[in-house]
């Protein structure tokens, strides 16, 4: 780390105090774009990273409501509208008992980045809460939902913040929280993504997360002369971003042998079926289950508490949750003759595991360009929003392709370094440079 990264990230620190996710998401960022930043005198002298750091504006709010017992719960909103520069704040909710602010400040930092690379006109934003939604009727997730709500709805719009869904915030939730919105408003209008089909959402819009990283490693395994046929892929979660990158594989010919749950993994050495991948679907968006008991239902083998990086594969796809990538599960996926990574969640690998994969030189695709493209689904939703206009499953779905495809251009065209690409220099100087420019065009804002 150079004297100048080490000063920043000093005070970085000293101003968030025990925020370790958002220590890491700048860190990596700083890694990549100090150096341009000190060879441009427009960056330095307008202080442009520090004031990236910074969100605009951070919003907690207290969220009670009342459980079926009829007793009160009391939990804790968040919303952190990061960056505004090239559009309205577009970010997820995320309801878990995980989120905090620390959580939510490093999701709306890479969040800002990643917008930027879709070539789409929106800002940075994430927010959510600490309840679970785990284990909770239907009725006491929406009484939460509607509370929640009423007090987002005074700061969202859709020319201001449009939120989405993330962990623990589906279909359902959107649609408990969008109605609630729409009463305490009184319009009808794009405030979120990834709402009904038959009330202003867009096709392709729950698939395009998993789906987008699928074109994007597609693209990455070209520069090499590879493609995904035949090749054996270790996916985790099995939530909707793990559910639609195994289905775009199976539909290109890969083989999927693992997905995953917080209580372990599945393996199955055959690979994941259509049938198989039915009763995922089945048990985690219908019965809100456990990966465990589709084990019992077919024959493949289930590996409580445990991660699925120690499987042979040629591909891994980490799409459950930051940080679940270690240095030793990065050795262990090189050792068994893993050549790429596409990352379906945000940051799932840690600083060890990326040096790892960087020092094999294989391919590794960083979660701010690989899993942009469910964001800019969400951005293709809000124009067909504004147009009031829905387009078909095959228009959304080449329009999506077409911008992975974008995406993975500007990352080669920042992060070659001889014949190696680095994904994460590329996408972090790409995302940076377009935010910077219009920080700087709009003023000392």
């Amino acid at each position: 780390m150079s004297k100048k990264i080490a000063e920043f990230m000093a005070k970085v620190i000293e101003k968030n105090p025990a925020e370790k996710e958002f220590h890491q998401a700048v860190l990596e960022v700083a890694e990549s774009v100090m150096p341009l930043i000190e060879a441009t005198p427009k960056y330095k002298n307008s202080m442009i990273l520090e004031r990236m750091v910074e969100p605009e504006r951070v919003l907690m709010f207290r969220v009670p409501w009342l459980d079926d017992k009829g007793e009160i719960q009391i939990n804790r909103g968040f919303r952190i509208e990061m960056n505004s520069a090239i559009g309205p704040y577009k970010g997820g909710l995320r309801f878990h008992p995980s989120v905090n602010l620390g959580v939510l400040k490093f999701l709306a930092f890479e969040q800002v980045f990643k917008n930027s690379l879709t070539t789409l006109p929106m800002g940075g934003g994430k927010g959510g809460s600490d309840f679970d939604p785990k284990g909770k009727s239907d009725n006491e997730v929406m009484k939460f939902c509607q509370s929640f709500m009423l007090e987002l709805c005074k700061y969202i719009g859709p020319n201001t913040d449009v939120p989405a869904g993330d962990i623990g915030v589906g279909g359902r939730e959107i649609g408990y929280m969008f109605g609630q919105y729409k009463r305490v408003r009184n319009e009808f209008t794009g405030v979120l993504t990834g709402k009904g089909l038959n009330w202003g959402g867009s096709l392709i819009r729950s698939e395009a997360t998993g789906y987008g990283c699928v074109y994007f490693v597609q693209e990455m395994l070209k520069t090499r002369g590879e493609s995904l046929k035949g090749k054996t892929c270790a996916v985790s979660g099995s939530g909707n971003v793990a559910q639609y990158t195994v289905e775009k594989l199976i539909e290109l010919g890969a083989k999927v042998v693992t997905l995953s749950d917080s209580d372990g993994f599945i393996y199955d050495a055959g690979g994941i079926d259509k049938k198989e991948l039915a009763c995922v679907l089945n048990l985690k968006n219908v019965k809100r289950a456990r990966i465990k008991d589709c084990a019992k239902e077919f024959t493949c083998k289930y590996f409580e508490k445990k991660r699925p990086w120690s499987v042979k594969c040629d591909i891994a796809f980490p799409s459950a949750t930051q940080n679940e990538i270690s240095g030793d599960d990065a050795k262990m996926l090189v050792k068994n003759g893993c050549i790429a990574i596409g990352e379906g969640a945000n940051m799932p690998t840690t600083p060890e595991g990326i040096k790892v994969f960087q020092n094999a030189k294989i391919l590794y695709a960083p979660g701010k360009a690989a899993n942009a493209g469910g964001v800019a689904t969400s951005g293709l939703e809000m124009s067909q929003n504004s147009m009031r206009l829905s387009w078909t499953r095959e228009e959304v779905d080449r329009r999506l392709h077409d911008i992975m495809i974008a995406i993975h251009e500007q990352c080669v065209k920042y992060g070659k370094e001889g014949k190696y690409i680095n994904y994460v220099k590329g996408a972090n100087l790409a995302g940076f440079i377009k935010v910077a420019d219009a920080m700087i065009d709009q003023g000392l804002v």
